[in-house]
This record gives structure tokens, C-alpha cells and sequence, in this order.
């Protein structure tokens, strides 16, 4: 018989698998003799969510991913797609000074390949529209970003991290 911590523990072992198991690995060169002649810096460590997650960074911004919400690319939408699915990506800075929205780092991949950004301003898809703005200590906003996706539905990750230093990747996954 199956106790509720089991069944917890097989859901939570299945979500990691279904997005992925987080990498956290070190590369250390070595010379000829075996030794280490060079430490390359370690990869940002990842810390794997679904969507509609959040994850605060140490440096006190907190970045929430909504669910993603399917939509048809209008005419003007570029680059041209048949199907879209766009997040609300709300960021709040609990941090010790602004932080610059121009430093957020976004990408998608749909299946393990990379996802294109789409923009379609027609229906509000624009992009980090104030991306040279700072966010104020205390304050929070949202940006709706839109990537290009296939018919069917599909699994996707989004990868995010507050500034290109940041020593932690927030991986929002799931069905797209």
C-alpha cells in the first residue's frame, strides 16, 4: 500500500522528469600529469518550477511565470507564425536598490530547440517595452513576452535570470 508521502515523492520524481532535472555541473581541466590546471567557472545552478511558479533570487527580485496562453499570430506578427503562446511575467524588486529591467535574460525552448520571440503588437505582444527603466526597491510590474510554437500542443521551457550574472536560472516548464 501506497502512503501519501510516496505518492508525493512519485509526483514530485515524475515533474522532474517531465521538465528536466536540473544541472549543476562543475568543469575542471586538468594538465598532463592529472592535476587541476583550470577551473572553468560553474554553470549557473537551475532551479525548476511550473509555470504559474515564482522564484525569488538572492538579490531580492521575484519573478512569477503565468500559465501560457495560446493565441494566432495576427498578419503583422513577426516573424510569421501559426501559433503563439504568450506568458505574463511579473517581476518584483524586494532588493536593496533598482534594479534595471534591461538586465532580465529570457530565451524558450520548445521540444529541447530553441523558441523564437514573436512580436505582434496588434494584439499587445511588444516585447520589454520599458527595458531602459529601473524598477524602484519595493515595486513590482509586469511584461507579456510571446514565443512561436507548433500547432500542437508541446513541451516548453522558459529560462530566466535577473541579471547575466546572476548565479541561479529560474526554468519555468510545461505544456505549451
Amino acid at each position: 500500500m501506497h502512503t501519501p508521502r510516496h505518492v508525493l515523492v512519485a509526483a514530485a520524481l515524475v515533474g522532474l522528469v517531465a521538465c528536466g532535472a536540473p544541472a549543476q555541473t562543475e568543469t575542471v581541466a586538468r594538465n598532463d600529469v592529472g592535476s587541476p590546471a583550470l577551473q572553468a567557472a560553474p554553470a549557473p545552478a537551475q532551479q525548476t518550477l511550473y509555470f504559474g511558479g515564482q522564484y525569488r533570487f538572492a538579490d531580492g527580485i521575484t519573478i512569477s511565470v503565468s500559465t501560457p496562453k495560446s493565441f494566432h499570430p495576427s498578419s503583422s506578427a513577426y516573424p510569421r507564425s501559426d501559433r503563439a503562446v504568450a506568458f505574463e511575467i511579473a517581476i518584483r524588486n524586494d532588493g536593496d536598490q533598482p534594479y534595471r529591467l534591461s538586465g532580465l535574460s529570457v530565451s524558450a525552448t520548445v521540444d529541447g530547440t530553441g523558441a523564437k520571440q514573436v512580436v505582434d503588437p496588434t494584439q499587445g505582444y511588444s516585447g520589454i517595452v520599458d527595458a531602459g527603466k529601473d524598477l524602484p526597491m519595493g515595486r513590482d510590474v509586469r511584461v507579456t513576452l510571446a514565443f512561436a510554437v507548433a500547432e500542437q500542443q508541446t513541451a516548453m521551457k522558459l529560462s530566466l535570470r535577473p541579471t547575466a550574472t546572476s548565479t541561479v536560472v529560474a526554468v519555468y516548464c510545461g505544456a505549451a
